[in-house]
């Protein structure tokens, strides 16, 4: 059975005013229906080839070791009906320790890691399963309002098996204090939702003395779809 109809609240709205910059970049006229199957039926076919040696490895990019905390993120990309998304494109990007994005826009006051640039890319197995090793990013000031800062967390994109499974994302951490202060996580109404967006600490996936663990998982479209970063 297909869920194509997203609960309410799992989305956040595209025009929220707590997220200053929404109210002058969100669209004032409602949505326009385009009838396509092709957006529905294409399959999206990926190449290995699109990967570099250390996509999958972020802490390997420079000449020697980034600065921060050592982890590995894991997690399934899975359809609407819970089954595995295979061969699925997954990209991700992020701040360093620090809070700084290696990005010319970003000039905050907080180093630049030579080491660490913050971009990776790596395609999901047959069991619609991903794996990739980072540094937990820092949380940092983004200018939104008073005192307003990020909370840590790693931005995804990606495709699922046809076009209309696109999503693009945010993962957070367990238990970071910003959460409530923080008007892009508080933007999607439902709680549940919410949650879906927070990775789980993992025993299973740490590697012995080098790097914690956590687990991501990731449903495109459904009634347990992954909320949609703002």
């Amino acid at each position: 059975m297909k869920f194509d109809t997203i609960a309410s609240g799992v989305y956040p709205e595209l025009i929220y005013p707590p997220y200053r910059s929404t109210v002058k970049r969100g669209p004032t006229q409602p949505a326009l229906r385009i009838h396509s199957a092709d957006a529905v039926q294409t399959n999206l076919a990926m190449h290995a080839s699109l990967l570099l040696p250390h996509d999958m490895d972020l802490t390997a990019q420079g000449q020697g070791q980034p600065i921060g905390e050592k982890i590995v993120v894991s997690g399934r990309v899975l359809d609407e009906d819970g089954k595995p998304v295979r061969n699925s494109l997954l990209e991700v990007w992020q701040c360093n320790a620090a809070g700084r994005y290696w990005h010319k826009r970003d000039q905050h006051d907080a180093p630049l890691d030579p080491n660490f640039y913050g971009l990776g890319k790596m395609l999901t197995g047959d069991d619609g399963r991903y794996r990739f090793v980072t540094i937990k990013p820092g949380p940092y000031p983004w200018g939104n309002h008073d005192k307003a800062w990020r909370p840590a967390h790693i931005h995804f994109s990606l495709f699922g098996n046809v076009y209309a499974q696109r999503l693009v994302t945010q993962m957070y951490f367990p238990s970071d204090p910003l959460f409530d202060y923080d008007p892009i996580f508080q933007s999607i109404p439902d709680q549940a939702a919410r949650q879906r967006l927070i990775s789980r600490f993992s025993m299973e996936q740490t590697v012995g003395d080098q790097m914690l663990g956590y687990e991501f998982d990731i449903v495109l479209r459904g009634r347990n779809a992954t909320p949609m970063g703002l």
